[in-house]
């Protein structure tokens, strides 16, 4: 970066910082990688193995469809696994895991890529084929990167679903998949109990037609119903001779799916977002090595779920890609005690720390004396993901978790974009609650209403301008989705749905979203989602759902019901409500408060007017209500 003053609080990196990173003038990469934008991604993707070279970096002839490295042949898999075993991180480790109740695991590149292949050779028994969807619902456990990589290998396109899913969204997700194949743990362990992961996969098997294969990992040993002819246990599987340890792999085209992988949106019905091959590759690749200057020694951990897009990029991809050793948590940052994360980075020598704004809030509530108890000098680097952090927490996480001598490196991005778009790189001067600045080659702007460019520190549209290898290639099964949702408003110009202001430095500054979508916790839930889920009990008539803000969580869902005639409003009911959207749609959606009114603001076309909710239950001014119905 440039030595001019920057406004504000501002956080300079150390010179011990500097000397190791991989990037020390963020300002001279970043004007080389936007100036020659192709060359920069062709030099990354040169850094990777292909089967065969690409004829084309980027194809842009059918916008928005765009695509990347086209005709050459890759596999994402190869590249994380088969090209380190030939190479002295044949025995490094590459996954370190504990369980919530203690339990450990390592696996070694050698023994990952031995796993991967046999349970390749599992889904081929199973009559899986390149381009067969297959689902996964399982834990943090090392066999949800094992079966993300088997899939990767044969070409099968995987869709992993969150292990906190209900019934409903997980029926839904593979009905849209069309997958026949369904890999479930028997449970999970959250703070210690057991989610009965396999006996929601069954109720979800009741309603949706599809999977003629079930297998399952068994992880808590709860005793599960097992369909014959269906249900198949994992390590059984496993032992068989077909289960060879040599599993042939496709090479695919760069363009061809990688995964689908369900986001919320503003309607009822969730996207999948598509990601290939090639240009996800390079982009994950890419991102994780400068942004979190990954060096051969380093012990990584992202703290999110492999269910979610950062767990996809962040924990199963990136790190194998760049010959990374990552550690892996089953469990509840606070469980049984509000140092566990501590008690980890110091057991395991973690460099690394990855993790969520809403984590850190909730374990500031404890205080520092937990985080104390510990050594944590080890860290060199730290991370936050899922939704913009808060000065507070950002201050506390800097001094208390870093000794303030760890930059933390605080990434916007979406599933939709694949990769890290607004970060910085740890040459880059921080403030605390900013992104800094788009990832080197990566063109964003904040426009007005109109598309035109809003001036420093006004409030607008947070839109890319140009095109990036990891980006979504389309919405699956629903290409107009897709060119509607992204590209209609601004045509040319990638909508992210979030507003955002950019100040006199450039740095950017994250709102939140502009739609119907509420972030808890950092994950995305539609309104539709939750209001869908209240509708369906049999006593409520209509529901509306906004997002408050949050100490701990961000935003907190907030419900407003009206009741069918002759229903009675209870505490119990409320109550009743809450659990209702709890089993539909997964505990993360449960409302934290519902109201139940006579009625609820609405257009005269009849759109409910959740921004006149909001501004009520915060005491603010609802501003223009013109529109609403009497």
């Amino acid at each position: 970066m440039s030595n001019a003053k920057l406004s504000g609080e501002v956080y300079y990196p150390s010179k011990e910082i500097l000397e190791k990173a991989h990037i020390k003038d963020w300002d001279e990469l970043n004007e080389y990688a936007t100036n020659n934008n192709e060359a920069f991604w062709e030099e990354k993707a040169n850094e990777l193995h292909w089967f065969e070279k690409w004829n084309k970096v980027l194809d842009d002839s059918d916008k928005p469809f765009y695509k990347w490295f086209v005709g050459g042949k890759t596999n994402i898999a190869y590249n994380c696994l088969d090209i380190h075993i030939k190479t002295s991180r044949r025995n490094k480790l590459a996954l370190i895991w504990e369980g919530e109740n203690g339990e450990g695991k390592t696996m070694s590149y050698f023994a990952l890529h031995r796993e991967a292949c046999k349970f390749g050779n599992v889904l081929k028994s199973l009559g899986v084929k390149k381009g067969d969807r297959v689902t996964i619902y399982m834990g943090r456990i090392p066999e949800i990167v094992i079966a993300m990589l088997a899939c990767a290998r044969v070409g099968a396109i995987h869709s992993v679903v969150y292990g906190g899913f209900s019934v409903e969204s997980l029926a839904e997700r593979i009905e849209d998949s069309n997958s026949r194949v369904l890999i479930v743990s028997d449970g999970a362990y959250q703070r210690g109990k057991i989610v009965p992961l396999k006996q929601i996969a069954d109720e979800a098997l009741q309603r949706c037609g599809t999977v003629e294969h079930c297998v399952v990992v068994k992880r808590t040993g709860a005793e599960v119903n097992m369909e014959f002819g269906r249900d198949m246990w994992y390590n059984e599987l496993m032992n068989l001779p077909q289960a060879s340890r040599e599993c042939s792999l496709e090479q695919m085209d760069a363009e061809d799916p990688l995964f689908i992988l369900y986001t919320s949106g503003t309607t009822g019905k969730p996207k999948a977002i598509l990601h290939t091959h090639g240009g996800y590759m390079v982009g994950t690749y890419t991102s994780l090595k400068y942004v979190f200057d990954i060096q051969e020694e380093d012990r990584y951990w992202c703290a999110a779920d492999p269910g979610w897009i950062t767990g996809h990029s962040y924990i199963v991809y990136g790190p194998l890609l760049t010959g990374t050793t990552s550690f892996m948590y089953e469990g509840a940052p606070n469980f049984p005690y509000p140092n566990r994360w501590w008690a980890m980075i110091e057991k395991y020598g973690i460099n690394i720390l990855y993790t969520a704004p809403t984590a850190i809030r909730g374990l500031m509530r404890f205080g520092e004396s937990w985080v104390n108890r510990h050594d944590l000098s080890s860290l060199r680097l730290l991370g936050s993901v899922g939704e913009p952090i808060n000065p507070e927490a950002w201050k506390w996480y800097h001094r208390v978790v870093g000794k303030e001598k760890c930059p933390i490196m605080d990434t916007w991005w979406q599933t939709e974009t694949g990769m890290f778009m607004i970060t910085p790189l740890p040459c880059v001067p921080l403030k605390p609650g900013s992104g800094t600045k788009p990832f080197p080659g990566i063109v964003m702007d904040v426009v007005d209403e109109k598309g035109k460019s809003v001036k420093a520190n006004e409030e607008g549209y947070l839109v890319i301008k140009t095109p990036w290898p990891a980006m979504i290639r389309t919405v699956w099964k629903d290409p107009e989705r897709y060119v509607q949702q992204y590209w209609s408003k601004y045509p040319g110009v990638y909508l992210t749905g979030d507003s955002v202001r950019r100040d006199e430095d450039g740095y950017y500054w994250i709102i939140g979203r502009v739609d119907d979508v509420i972030k808890v916790s950092g994950y995305r839930l539609g309104t539709a989602e939750i209001e869908s889920a209240l509708v369906s009990h049999s006593a409520v008539a209509e529901a509306a759902a906004i997002g408050l803000p949050h100490e701990v969580k961000g935003n907190a869902i907030y419900a407003y019901v009206i009741l069918k005639a002759g229903a009675v409003k209870t505490n119990t009911l409320t109550e009743e409500l809450r659990q209702h959207v709890s089993h539909e749609v997964g505990p993360i959606a449960k409302p934290e408060h519902i109201e139940i009114v006579d009625s609820l603001p609405k257009t005269r076309s009849g759109k409910i007017m959740r921004r006149v909710l909001k501004a009520r239950a915060l005491g603010q001014d609802p501003g223009n209500i013109s529109t609403l119905e009497e």
